[in-house]
């Protein structure tokens, strides 16, 4: 049985939502319907309510240091429930903000520290300039383009695996020529842009997961004509930093 409706959830959207994210969603939804499938947005200003909504994938955002700071109770609240839920396939995309939460600790530049939900195996350290311009990276899933703007550089754990290979721009760290992080079905990323609406592939990707984790039969994808998006992301390419 093929599920028919998705439940998209965007976490802390009144926090971690300054970069323009909000089009992750807007993506997923449109790549969704397109295909013929309901979808339902679901804002979670608290983790408390993750298991009670069914979601099928968690959306995040960037925010300043210190909205990371205003949601840190809530997430180590009920980081055991969430790991519990990626450990088990849940389906999310964490971008800045939430992606450096996603990992153990956030070091401050004044030696204070945000303690993360640990999902991921990574450690972030405020740097004293920001990173800031177009980010390409190679994937398995091609090409992505987007646009980072983060003074944090974060270090991957031994194992963990990066999104992708940095061709040009920052990444992680602007050191080890890695881009995000994936662990299961979590993905993290620095990619603003919003990178969905670039990355039509990397778009499909989540939802194939989404799907597949959610029926009982192989789910393909119907192809979509993708002409604007490919058109927006060889232009992003092609603009300097």
């Amino acid at each position: 049985m093929v599920k028919q409706n998705i439940v998209i959830g965007h976490l802390y959207p009144r926090q971690m939502n300054v970069y323009g994210d909000m089009g992750n969603v807007i993506a997923l939804r449109y790549r969704l319907e397109m295909r013929g499938y309901s979808v339902t947005y679901i804002p979670l200003d608290s983790l408390k309510t993750l298991t009670e909504n069914n979601i099928d994938i968690l959306v995040g955002g960037g925010g300043q240091d210190s909205n990371q700071n205003l949601i840190q109770e809530d997430l180590q609240k009920y980081a055991a429930e969430l790991k519990a839920q990626c450990d088990d396939g849940l389906v999310c995309l964490m971008v800045c903000g939430m992606y450096q939460l996603f990992g153990n600790k956030f070091i401050l530049s004044d030696g204070s520290e945000l303690t993360g939900a640990s999902i991921i195996d990574l450690e972030t350290r405020a740097g004293t300039e920001r990173l800031i311009g177009n980010v390409v990276i190679d994937t398995t899933y091609g090409r992505i383009v987007g646009f980072e703007n983060h003074s944090g550089r974060t270090y991957l754990g031994s194992g963990v695996q990066s999104l992708g290979k940095v061709i040009k721009g920052a990444g992680n760290n602007g050191e080890t020529h890695e881009e995000g992080a994936i662990v299961n079905n979590v993905f993290g990323t620095y990619m603003h842009g919003p990178v969905l609406t670039k990355n039509p592939v990397f778009a499909d990707e989540l939802i194939s997961r989404v799907l597949n984790r959610a029926s009982t039969v192989a789910v393909l994808l119907d192809p979509l004509d993708d002409f604007i998006e490919l058109s927006a992301a060889t232009q992003a390419i092609r603009r300097p930093r």
